[in-house]
């Protein structure tokens, strides 16, 4: 059954906490009732809603949204070591890695506590701590949005790259994501299985740890770090990381070397090397830079912040200024990795 809501309030369900309304909002919690819901506005133009962490809301959103809130996991292929688990689109990301944490499946531990849901990982490709979903991305279903037709996509068919996938470029508009299946190994039966360890902060917090590194502690040691930088959206709006880590080639960035010997970096392929946007937004003193209610937050400058009543405009305008900052001061542009929703 279509369930249809007007003038409906997004402020929670925005990890920004914008405040903003939808003209119509019909939550769908099975494929059959999204299946229905898209024909019901088959004339309209539609907004997808999945877990509103990696999106901000400029103004009211005058079409309809739909939000794909279904739920499931279930295993769909074993071999050996390898398990393939499908999760339906509105799984929870971070629950759903602690569910193979749980079984001791391995291979998403270092993207624990990634806010947002399942049907919109392949979308931003996400990743943390030296691992992305095409790492362990085994397939996705789709609906399209016209024909309902569902379908199978690929690895190779995402195109996956840095925060960025088909879904972003050609199909942008054209599917829903309905499930991801991804590809996993069963610790229970092996221990033959290289963990990830070297990014970041992860050996100092398994070293504080001190308990082995396991990938309960690896996921542990990441939910630390993490909740040691970024805010818990229900207590600061907020998206989490604001922008890309901009990619650039090695001599652009040996000439940067020359003037800021402290300037970190990783490695990319052999011309190019991936710089923290957030320790460019730090040397820019900008770390708990707060115009209004919208800000940088003082413990992680890559996050910006809404502290109650910022509106899409202003978090948009601060992100603007810290891209001039940088621009002026090391001639790198930095790009919002969140997705900016303007009608």
């Amino acid at each position: 059954m279509i369930q249809v809501n007007h003038n409906f309030s997004l402020k929670e369900f925005n990890t920004f906490g914008i405040s903003a309304f939808a003209k119509v909002y019909s939550p769908t919690n099975s494929i059959e009732q999204l299946k229905e819901t898209l024909s019901y506005y088959r004339r309209e133009t539609i907004f997808l809603l999945g877990g509103g962490s990696n999106m901000l809301i400029t103004q009211d959103i005058e079409t309809a949204v739909i939000h794909v809130l279904i739920k499931g996991i279930k295993e769909v292929y074993r071999e050996n070591t390898t398990v393939r688990l499908q999760a339906m689109a509105g799984e929870n990301w971070h629950e759903f890695v602690m569910y193979c944490i749980s079984k001791q499946y391995a291979g998403v531990e270092n993207l624990a506590l990634i806010p947002g849901n399942i049907g919109t990982s392949p979308i931003q490709n996400i990743g943390a701590y030296g691992v992305e979903l095409k790492d362990v991305f085994y397939s996705c279903t789709v609906l399209d949005l016209k024909t309902q037709e569902e379908k199978t996509l690929f690895l190779d068919d995402c195109k996956f790259g840095y925060r960025d996938s088909i879904f972003k470029n050609e199909a942008k508009g054209k599917y829903v994501i309905t499930s991801v299946t991804l590809e996993l190994t069963d610790l229970n039966l092996t221990d033959k299985y290289q963990v990830k360890t070297s990014y970041g902060a992860i050996q100092e917090e398994l070293n504080k740890l001190n308990k082995g590194e396991s990938i309960d502690q690896i996921a542990q040691a990441v939910i630390n770090i993490r909740s040691s930088k970024l805010p818990d959206p229900k207590l600061l709006g907020n998206s989490g990381s604001f922008f890309k880590n901009p990619i650039i080639n090695k001599a652009a960035y040996h000439k940067l070397l020359e003037l800021n010997d402290d300037i970190p970096s990783y490695p990319v392929n052999d011309d190019q090397v991936k710089v923290p946007a957030g320790w460019l937004i730090d040397k820019c003193g900008l770390k708990g830079y707060r115009d209004g209610d919208a800000a940088v937050h003082d413990k992680q400058a890559l996050v910006l912040v809404n502290h109650g009543n910022a509106t899409g405009s202003d978090i948009i305008n601060l992100a603007r200024f810290i891209q001039n900052q940088v621009y002026s001061k090391f001639g790198i542009k930095i790009h919002p990795e969140v997705n900016l929703i303007k009608q």
